[in-house]
């Protein structure tokens, strides 16, 4: 990017962002998702970094917050209430690291590290002890005043709780030679002066959960997430409200002369001072310990009871926090170690076409690299040219993308605002991009179909999926091959995959002897197929792995298969008449009967099993990771046993087996009141079941 288009798009990103924040922070509504503005921010600080020469004083990253609201009194923080910078991965956090040690000739080895709590930032000033004065962060210097709410929550004291002379002195042994001991000592006998004690106050997930029962049943709106809660909780004119509400808060910082030299010495104060901190706080040693806490609390967070977006991690020294001083708005010994975003901005940079097995044409958005989910996406499908014409995406676009767990990366939004004026809208071609052939849209449905039979990419698609490990399972038969096969002319369907030789093999280039010995082996080790993967492998529309199973345990045998009429399958469970159809019009198909028979030559098609035993009609879901077998062994085994295996759960849901770093399926589970097994209550009905 060069200079003039980096300060165009710093100048688009500024707008926007100023836009959406206020609409966030100062009128508490939401456009965007919270993750998706921390992606322009973050794009917006890194392009800064680049190009420092163009950093402006109103730059977002320059400031905290909006505007203190008009209804609230003002209060001037004497401590401006300073931002925090955010890194995003283990390599950014080492770089921050980096830049540290180039400003201090002080070491570097201790680390305090917070929970990042979703909550909002406040202040409270107690004089001699006593509560006078709470406020919310503003814009950094001046809050608003939120005194009488915030007394309304249990956690927050009302008076400082003053230490015994016996936990001051344990306190002294405990940090001998760091701290001063006079003035610790003053906090147990003398007047305590102003203290201010900085925190988070935040809603958690199950009082979050009633509110909005609360508010669906009264016809209101609904809260988004526990951050907005909380905000909307402490602004409200009238405390009861806010007392209502059950909110809850942890302190992360102490202000005054304490005698204190470190931030860890400041949380365990605050503890004797009576307020609430958070108990997974602790000291780091190493960025390695750092890094391991953060993948802790990453698997764990979906079973705290508050929301959290990753840590924070703070120079443990005072003094060398204070020495590194200030970058903008946000102290340099400080950073937000993010967990992977599931909601990311990128740019579209191109919008490409992918012909699939069934001649389908697919629009795929050629992204710009971002790290989401814990993954690097480049790559996202449109599905169609309906989906494009929804969402309204050009070439150039900044867009919203969302990456949820295993979940296929996906484009939700389109930020329009971003807009140069140089985006190109797109439109599927009437050739197939492939073969040259007429493209059409078949009636009744959203897709659009390249006419020929005959495109490579169809044929390479269908191979592929036939030796797919889901299908025929062929070891080492990977996409590359194929395509090298089809090109040679080797092969023309997957029939054409079992006459292969190992003398047909050994001529091409990088196809050593060796390596073609064992392509034919793995081929021939297919030669028996269940019914359910042969008739997936088949690539019939519509026809998916469930599917599949479905068939084969209604039908059996694949003669029956063939011979099934369609209202027959429409009445299979889960089939239907769409499905039916087009497995009848597939069969039905001159060319596909003779590749069936051409198959049916070379290799066996099993008879499917009967199941039996206690797990026959119920249903199962797997969640997190298994010891003593991978996850596609546990379903083969619940299946064989007769038992349904579903991805998502319901009140239908006979168990949910969770593993260990389980998703948000068991906290699912527990909310339902489904029975959730772990690894081994679930190897203790594998071993007592049979099969019949």
């Amino acid at each position: 990017m060069t200079r003039t288009e980096a300060k165009k798009r710093i100048k688009k990103l500024r707008e926007t962002i100023d836009h959406h924040r206020y609409l966030y922070h100062v009128l508490d509504r939401q456009e965007i998702p919270e993750a998706a503005l921390d992606s322009l921010k973050h794009e917006l600080w890194q392009l800064e970094q680049d190009y420092p020469e163009l950093i402006t004083a109103d730059s977002p990253t320059q400031r905290v917050g909006g505007k203190a609201l008009a209804r609230f009194r003002k209060i001037i923080h004497e401590t401006p209430m300073l931002s925090i910078e955010d890194v995003f991965a283990f390599e950014e956090l080492e770089a921050w690291r980096g830049r540290l040690a180039k400003l201090t000739a002080d070491p570097l080895d201790r680390f305090y590290t917070e929970i990042k709590m979703d909550g909002l930032a406040v202040s409270l000033v107690y004089e001699n002890g006593a509560l006078a004065s709470g406020a919310t962060r503003g814009d950094g210097r001046v809050g608003e005043d939120i005194l009488a709410n915030l007394k309304t929550i249990e956690a927050v004291p009302l008076v400082l709780r003053r230490p015994t002379a016996g936990e001051i002195d344990a306190f002294i042994s405990r940090f001998r030679g760091e701290v001063d001991e006079r003035r610790l000592h003053g906090l147990a006998a003398g007047p305590m002066g102003r203290i201010e004690v900085r925190g988070e106050a935040f809603m958690t997930k199950a009082v979050l959960a009633d509110l909005n029962l609360i508010q669906e049943k009264a016809g209101e709106p609904v809260f988004a997430n526990p951050r907005n809660a909380a905000a909307g909780s402490l602004r409200q004119l009238d405390p009861g409200v806010t007392a209502s509400r059950r909110l809850d808060f942890f302190g992360y910082a102490l202000l005054g002369d304490l005698g204190t030299t470190t931030h860890e010495q400041a949380h365990e104060l605050m503890r004797l001072l009576g307020v609430k901190t958070n108990p997974l706080c602790f000291l780091a040693r190493s960025l390695a310990e750092i890094r391991d806490f953060h993948e802790k609390i990453y698997r764990q967070r979906d079973r705290l009871p508050y929301w959290t977006d990753g840590i924070v991690v703070v120079v443990n020294r005072d003094d060398v926090f204070r020495d590194l001083g200030v970058i903008g708005k946000a102290p340099r010994g400080i950073a937000a170690f993010k967990f992977p975003a599931e909601q990311v901005t990128t740019v579209v940079e191109d919008i490409r076409v992918q012909v699939g097995r069934t001649g389908a044409l697919t629009p795929v958005a050629v992204m710009r690299p971002v790290r989401v989910a814990g993954t690097t996406v480049t790559h996202a499908t449109l599905h169609n040219q309906d989906e494009i014409d929804r969402l309204g995406i050009r070439i150039g676009d900044t867009v919203v993308l969302e990456k949820a767990g295993d979940i296929i990366p996906r484009i939700i939004k389109v930020i329009t605002e971003l807009r140069t004026g140089k985006e190109k809208k797109f439109r599927l071609p009437d050739r197939c991009p492939i073969c040259g052939s007429r493209v059409e849209r078949r009636e009744g449905e959203v897709a659009y179909y390249c006419t020929s039979r005959d495109c490579f990419a169809q044929n390479l698609r269908r191979l592929a999926h036939f030796a797919s490990k889901k299908a025929a399972d062929i070891p080492g038969l990977g996409w590359k091959i194929v395509e090298r096969l089809l090109e040679e002319g080797l092969i023309r369907d997957a029939a054409d995959l079992y006459a292969l030789r190992a003398a047909d093999l050994a001529g091409l280039e990088h196809f050593a002897e060796v390596s073609a010995g064992k392509l034919v082996a793995a081929i021939a080790s297919r030669r028996r197929l269940p019914l359910d993967r042969f008739i997936y492998a088949l690539g019939i529309r519509h026809v998916g792995e469930e599917t599949a199973r479905d068939l084969a345990q209604q039908l059996k045998t694949f003669d029956r298969f063939l011979a099934a009429p369609e209202a027959e399958l429409a009445a299979i469970p889960n089939i239907g008449p769409v499905v039916a159809a087009s497995i009848r019009e597939f069969l039905s198909d001159r060319a596909n009967r003779d590749l069936i028979a051409k198959l049916l030559l070379a290799v066996t098609v099993e008879r499917a099993k009967s199941a039996a035993g206690q797990l026959a009609g119920q249903t199962f879901v797997l969640t997190g990771t298994l010891n003593s077998l991978s996850r596609d062994e546990a379903q083969r085994r619940l299946r064989e046993l007769g038992a349904t295996v579903s991805g998502s759960v319901s009140k239908k849901t006979t168990y949910v087996v969770v593993g260990a770093d389980p998703g948000s399926k068991a906290a699912q589970a527990e909310k339902l009141g489904v029975p959730r097994l772990n690894e081994d209550e679930f190897s203790a009905i594998l071993n007592r079941t049979r099969i019949s």
